[in-house]
């Protein structure tokens, strides 16, 4: 009998392996496959939202892992670094303009949790491009390069968050040097807030002495979310106005929140361990501050734009149905896609209508938003349509015919496709492979020159 038992006991452990597996195989069939293709009319609110939350975790952790944000965020922490001086030039001069310079030093000392040596001398070098810059010695050219990597930075965070947003074009020269030099104004008042409003109210807890039983229970919890406050909100910010692109402020809003309170936790682990490693690390000794630095630059940035991933999912999870596909979609089936959006570009504008965004020809032709960008790219660089401001949307760009669209038809667009890009190669088309060669033409000459040729127009 207890041999019996024992059989019949591990059948039922072995069953409930067997359910584990089925339900785990079933499970990421359904966040990897099912869920895309469920239709948002079968279900409650409530189950949609669960739906698309799930949808936008999957969609921000596939995006970044295909982008490699990792790679990114090494050469914003290079850039960084080349502009480390510049920007805590800018910062310590608009504090010493507020009469807060005091507060950045100290911040910035604890920053370096001890690395008083490290501390010093970089405040040595802002300390000395002020002051040659006022003596003008940096004048002209010296400003210039100054300048030059802070652009260059900005430049860098820019193209990011484009790529992650899928822009192909950035702002022009003139809109980037009056944006970058507003936030280089605007981001120190930030950290300024975010360092210098917690020592000025914890140091001034005896003001609130008289008022305690009310007041300092009020003050604290107010100084323990302060920083988060802030920092959410310079995310929020970042995220909404970054991109060249229009962004809802409520999923920049969700980014910002994830990303913000992830960067504020990370910051507050970095400035508690730092004194331990410098404490006992025997490597670096006076120089541990160094690669900290550099971590603590590469991670943060990995922090920032995982956030922008985040506010990217948030915003188009809804034009993802069947994106995955797009990766193997066949030639037929990309050509089909592209004289779908050219067709309705081209009627749109045969019928005076307004020109439709990238985000709207997704939901208008039900494609990919990551397919239908690089079909606009396609035939943009085809000179077969061209950006213009969209009449409805403010900053973003819609897309109208390049040329007369009486002479876009199906076979021109399809020769246009075909003949892009170089065929400029060291092959032999007249001898050894010239039955090659006329079979391909024969064949593409049928395709081109058919009878049944249609404009886009009329479809």
């Amino acid at each position: 009998m207890g041999k019996k038992k024992q059989e019949e006991h591990t059948e039922e452990e072995i069953g409930r392996v067997e359910k584990l597996k089925k339900k785990a195989t079933e499970a990421v069939q359904f966040l990897s496959y099912d869920i895309w293709r469920l239709n948002p009319e079968n279900f409650s609110n409530k189950k949609n939202i669960f739906h698309n939350i799930l949808k936008t975790i999957m969609l921000t952790v596939r995006n970044v892992q295909e982008q490699d944000l990792g790679a990114s965020s090494r050469s914003l922490t290079y850039r960084t670094i080349l502009s480390l001086v510049p920007l805590l030039a800018v910062l310590f001069a608009i504090g010493r303009g507020f009469g807060f310079e005091n507060i950045i030093e100290s911040e910035f000392f604890r920053f370096f949790g001890g690395q008083n040596d490290t501390a010093k001398m970089v405040v040595e070098f802002i300390n000395n491009s002020l002051m040659h810059a006022q003596g003008g010695i940096f004048a002209g050219v010296g400003i210039t390069l100054l300048l030059y990597t802070v652009f260059v930075l900005f430049s860098d965070i820019e193209n990011n968050f484009n790529r992650i947003w899928q822009v192909q074009n950035g702002r022009n020269v003139q809109r980037r040097v009056t944006d970058y030099f507003a936030l280089v104004l605007l981001m120190p008042v930030f950290m300024l807030l975010n360092s210098g409003l917690n020592i000025m109210i914890s140091s001034s807890t005896a003001y609130f002495d008289t008022f305690s039983y009310i007041l300092n229970p009020l003050v604290t919890q107010f100084l323990n979310i302060l920083p988060f406050i802030i920092i959410i909100l310079v995310l929020t910010l970042t995220y909404r106005f970054m991109p060249n692109t229009k962004v809802k402020f409520g999923n920049a809003f969700i980014g910002g929140v994830v990303a913000g309170t992830a960067f504020q936790v990370f910051q507050m682990l970095y400035l508690s361990g730092q004194l331990w490693i410098t404490k006992y690390n025997a490597i670096y000794g006076t120089f541990a501050a160094i690669p900290l630095l550099l971590l603590w630059l590469q991670l943060s940035w990995f922090i920032v734009l995982i956030g922008a991933e985040l506010t990217y999912s948030a915003q188009n999870v809804r034009k993802f149905s069947f994106d995955k596909e797009t990766k193997n979609i066949s030639r037929r089936y990309r050509d089909f896609f592209t004289i779908m959006i050219a067709s309705v570009i081209v009627k749109r504008f045969a019928e005076k209508k307004s020109p439709l965004t990238p985000d709207q020809l997704s939901v208008n032709c039900k494609i990919p938003l990551r397919l239908t960008n690089d079909i606009i790219n396609l035939l943009q660089d085809l000179k077969i349509i061209s950006p213009t401001p969209s009449p409805e949307d403010e900053g973003v760009m819609a897309y109208q015919p390049a040329i007369d669209i009486h002479l876009i038809t199906s076979n021109f667009l399809l020769k246009k496709i075909d003949t892009k890009g170089s065929e400029d190669f060291m092959i032999d088309v007249n001898g050894e492979f010239a039955s090659h060669w006329e079979t391909l033409i024969h064949s593409r000459m049928c395709m081109y020159e058919s009878d049944e040729d249609v404009l886009l127009k009329d479809l």
